[in-house]
Formats: structure tokens, sequence, C-alpha cells
């Protein structure tokens, strides 16, 4: 669209400017486009909860184009969970109505002196009065704002847990979509800012819409051959990898103490789907349809949900079998505005803390009821709640015992253990936002054996194959397409839809290079504020503890073998910082002289 819109809340002002070739060039938009600005435009050391942060909510140029799976936005900001430079994106429909708006993004300055939300129709932008709705969940949100706008309008807000400034609280559009990680609702609440709502009327151009419906038939075609895009994903959503991860002893357990759950079947997506399955339901431009809309038997409770990574964080992570009780926890989280991995991953470090005699009156492995209640708790920051609203690792240093929290720079990790896979844990602490499993999906290659199967007990070659695929993830995230895609496109198709849409030649190398880009300079953001080898480690258990049952039994995580190689092939020094020829190379060289007195790179 080629325009970004920039709000000052504490000066209500609104003003635009034009997106540059250089910035649509060299990072696409979304995730690159938000790293750039904010490494640009954010010193160092700012406190994520000030009015100096930024709140970017970015398109990217395939979004509203209707390329499959283009139905996301990105969110970037400095996180307040683990103050590395933060990006989440979440799918729905609220990204294709702001791209239509006009925008290729929205950055956000300042804190507005009172409750507000803004309305954003094609090229009228206001910044309204939140008095009425401050204290709403999103659900009651979302439907205040859309009667007060239009009946069309998407809307992203927060719940009670961003108001509250809950270090992981979410921000939720379509009501069950979340841009989940990292305290990004905490950020949007710091600013006073309750809601975001867009609708807009203008299709994006596209250069050649013939060659470019070509590219978008033979994506669809690829999502519609591969088995996990055709069969798995479909029948069953995320929580099919219930079982699978399971079944091979890397599904953490009890707070990552094992890696089997006796239990699994009854959390399962083939269970999900017996018992709470209402529809399935797609983002915008998706036919894949992973989303499950559910409801609980015998009651008024539905919504969307859960995925993997929530029946995950609040069954077997928790000893919790109760698959209703799950349910509950998903949907709470969704209202008050939570993030569902860290929420759960925290509460189960409680549980911990609590078995350990470490936490007095703290919750219980196994007690469903107790984990729904440290929900509420965490959502309005009471009782036991307002400690467990800062995560785990803040959670578990308070108490004195560190190790019990199972994240990686603050961030806590998603549902998979590293010591059954061995390229998953590098992954792990290489992330730039923290333990993230999208950062590089190695699942995909070490479990599903997509593109093709490597032993996960192995660490050659895990260096090459991480970096290759967190590039790739880096550009997906910047066009802004769902990762599910990369199970069956290839950054050829990639490359096709992007030249045809655009009109700007790309390769599928070019695109490699751009996540290459893109990953060089988070780190050099994170760098120049004291990030480098020592965060890029693994709780001390996963190191070593080894598992001690399952078919991943007796393994560890062999970091430090990876860890060195992984250096080596990013043109990293030893201590993890991007060299000054690394970053001439990437076209970042304006970006060494930040780190430069820091480190000798």
């Amino acid at each position: 669209m080629g325009r970004i819109l920039r709000i000052d809340l504490s000066k209500k002002k609104i003003s635009s400017q034009p997106l540059t070739n250089d910035q649509a060039d060299l990072f696409l938009g979304g995730r690159g486009l938000g790293a750039e600005i904010l490494f640009r435009e954010l010193p160092r050391g700012i406190d994520p909860l000030s009015p100096e942060n930024k709140l970017i909510l970015a398109t990217g140029p395939l979004t509203g184009t209707g390329a499959p799976t283009s139905g996301r936005y990105s969110v970037t900001t400095r996180s307040p969970l683990t103050g590395t430079i933060f990006d989440s994106n979440s799918g729905g429909h609220f990204g294709v109505q702001l791209k239509r708006s006009g925008w290729d993004a929205v950055v956000l300055d300042g804190r507005a002196d009172r409750p507000s939300y803004i309305w954003i129709h094609d090229d009228a932008t206001e910044i309204r009065n939140a008095d009425h709705i401050w204290g709403l969940d999103t659900h009651a949100t979302e439907d205040t704002v859309k009667s007060e706008t239009h009946k069309d309008a998407k809307v992203a807000c927060i719940g009670p847990a961003g108001e509250r400034q809950v270090l992981i609280s979410s921000i939720i559009n379509d009501k069950h979509r979340a841009a989940g990680r990292g305290g990004v609702g905490a950020v949007m609440g710091s600013k006073n800012l309750k809601a975001i709502a867009v609708l807009g009327n203008r299709e994006p151009t596209i250069a050649n819409k013939e060659e470019f419906t070509v590219a978008a038939r033979m994506s669809l075609e690829a999502i519609s051959k591969n088995p996990v895009t055709k069969d798995s994903l479909p029948n069953y959503g995320t929580a099919v990898l219930v079982n699978i991860m399971n079944e091979i002893g890397a599904l953490p357990t009890f707070n990552f103490q094992r890696g089997y759950y006796e239990d699994a079947d009854a959390i399962s997506g083939e269970t999900i789907r017996e018992r709470l399955l209402e529809k399935r339901v797609a983002c915008d431009a998706c036919t894949i349809a992973c989303g499950r809309a559910t409801k609980i038997p015998g009651s008024d409770r539905q919504g969307e949900g859960p995925e993997y990574e929530t029946v995950w964080a609040f069954g077997a992570a928790c000893g919790v079998r109760d698959l209703e009780g799950i349910a509950e926890a998903n949907y709470l989280c969704n209202e008050y505005g939570l993030d569902t991995i860290s929420t759960g991953s925290t509460i189960a470090c409680a549980m911990e803390l609590s078995a350990s005699g470490h936490l007095s009156g703290g919750p219980k492995f196994g007690d469903a009821e107790a984990m729904v209640n440290c929900v509420r708790l965490i959502g309005e920051r009471s009782g036991i709640g307002n400690e467990l609203a800062e995560g785990s690792l803040r959670l578990a240093r308070r108490h004195g015992h560190p190790e019990c929290s199972m994240s990686v720079k603050g961030l806590e990790m998603p549902g998979y253990d590293p010591r059954g896979i061995q390229g998953m844990g590098l992954a792990f602490a290489t992330s730039n936002r923290g333990a993230c499993h999208l950062r590089g999906y190695m699942i995909s290659a070490e479990v599903l054996g997509n593109p093709c199967l490597v032993d996960r007990f192995k660490t050659d070659g895990k260096a090459s194959l991480t970096i290759l695929l967190q590039d790739i993830s880096a550009a997906t995230d910047s066009m802004v397409l769902c990762r599910f895609s990369q199970f069956a496109m290839n950054p050829g198709h990639y490359a096709h839809l992007l030249q045809t849409a655009t009109g700007v030649p790309f390769t599928a190398m070019d695109l490699i290079s751009i996540g290459e880009r893109i990953y060089n300079l988070e780190r050099v953001f994170n760098a120049r504020d004291g990030f480098n080898r020592k965060d890029d480690s693994l709780p001390m258990r996963l190191l070593e503890t080894p598992l001690p049952e399952g078919h991943s039994k007796n393994t560890t995580v062999a970091l430090d073998l990876m860890l060195d190689e992984y250096y080596r092939l990013r043109g990293w020094t030893a201590d993890g910082v991007p060299t000054t020829s690394t970053l001439s190379e990437v076209k970042l060289g304006y970006a060494s002289k930040q780190i430069a007195e820091n480190y000798e790179i």
C-alpha cells in the first residue's frame, strides 16, 4: 500500500509516512518491517512498559491478495517479559482489514492520558475514549467497539490482563485469535490503549493478476497434496501432535520432569474431535482450516481451541487429564487476554515449586480446578496470581529455585522436550525472542519427516538445518504467511507469489537472504542490550538430567556441540554476536556501530 500510519498517543497526533523501497525490498513487511523500524527508532535500554517503547502492527506484501494463508498480521515491540526484540503474529481477519484500510503498518508511540481505542476506516483515523470499556473482557470489548464503529469492523484488543500489565498477556483479535507471546498485551495496556478497530475498502494492487492466479493455484495444489495440510491439520487440528509427541517420549510432562504422559490420549486431537468439536474454523484465505470451534458438553461455554500448545501446557505440563478443564482454561485465557503457553507453563512451574515445598499454598499437579482458578487469578492479578502474572522465571527466582522455570531468555518453552529432539533444542536456544518452536520448526524434519526425516537424536547437520529453517521462517513471517504453509510450500512457491503480486523480481534465494538479514538484525538489537552466548542456553534440567522413561529415555541436549557450529555458520563470534563482515554481507553495515563498543566484532 506504500504507507505507514503513525499514532502518537501522548500528543494525540496522527500522521503518515511512505513505506520506502528499501524497507519493502530488504525486509518485505510484517516481522521484518517491524524489526527495521524498532531497531532504527528505539534506543537501547528502554523500559518495555514505558511510553518510549513502540508497538508496531504490520501486514505483509501478500496480505489481502488472496494468497494462500495470507490472513495474518504481525506485532513487534520490546518484550516486557524477555527484554528482547519481540514479534508475535496472529491469524483471523484483522490483518486483511488493516491492509484494506490502506496501511502496511501502524506505529504506536507514547501513552494516552486516559483509556482509549483507535478506529481506522480507510483514510480516517480517530483516537476515541475507552473509559466505558476499560475492564471488559476481550469478547465484550469487541462487541462494544463494533457497535460504536461498524458491524463489519475487525477488532484487536486487550482484556483485563493487558490492562493490568500482566507480563504474559496477549492481544486478541476476532475474539479467539491471539498475538500471544512475550507480553505484547502488557505493552498495549501500558499505553492505555484498549482496542484497535479497522475496516477498509481498498484492494491491494496485484502487478500481474494472471500470473499471480497461476502462482496461487500452484501453492494451493501443494497444500492439497501434503499429508499434514491435507489430512492431519484439517481433521484433528494442531492437537494431532499430542499422541505423536507422547509416542516418541518428548511430550513434556509435570513441568518437563518427564517426557511421557500416561493420559495423553484423553487430551489428544482425536479426543477433542470426539468430545468438544463443533466445526472447523479457517483464517482469511486459508484452505487448511486447522481451527476448532468447540463447546464444553452440558454447558454454554464455547469458543475456539484448545490448540496443541494449549492442550499440552494445561494438560501434560500440569498433569491434568480433564479435557473440559483444559478447554475452560483456554476460553478464560482468550477472554482475559493471556498467552496460553506461558500461562500454563507458569502454573506448572508453581505446581513443581509447591510439590517440592518451595511455594506454600500453591496449586498441585493434576488439580484441574486449581489450575483454572489460577488462570482467573493471573488475569485479575489477585492473590497468588499476582506472582504468576510475572511469568515462570520471575516466580521461580522469587522462591529461590530458578531451575524450575522451563524458559529461555525468560520466555516459557513450548510443548516439545528437546532431550528427544536435538535440533529443536538448538532452535529454542538461538531464538531471538526466547524459547520458540516457530523461529525454526525442527519438528517438521526431526519428527514429521517433512521434507525428509532426519535422526532426532543426532547433532550432525542440525546447525545448518536450523539456520535454513530460521531464515525461511523469518521471510515467511514477513510476507506475513502462516507457518503451516511451510509444510507444503517451498521458497520457490513464495517467490513466485511475491514476484507476481509486487512486480519486483524475487527468487527463492532472495527470500532466504532476506530471512538471514532479518535474523541478524534482531540479533544485533538484542546484542546492544547485552544478550550473547550466555543467553543462548536451555534450562539445566534439559542439559544434565536424562529423561527417565519413554522412547527418548536417557537423553539430554548436547547444546554446546551444536552451538559452536551454529555460530560459525552464521558468521558470528564465539560469543554469538554478528561480526562486522557478516553484517556488511547481509546489507546491515550500519548496524555494527551500535554493538562495536561492547563487543570485538
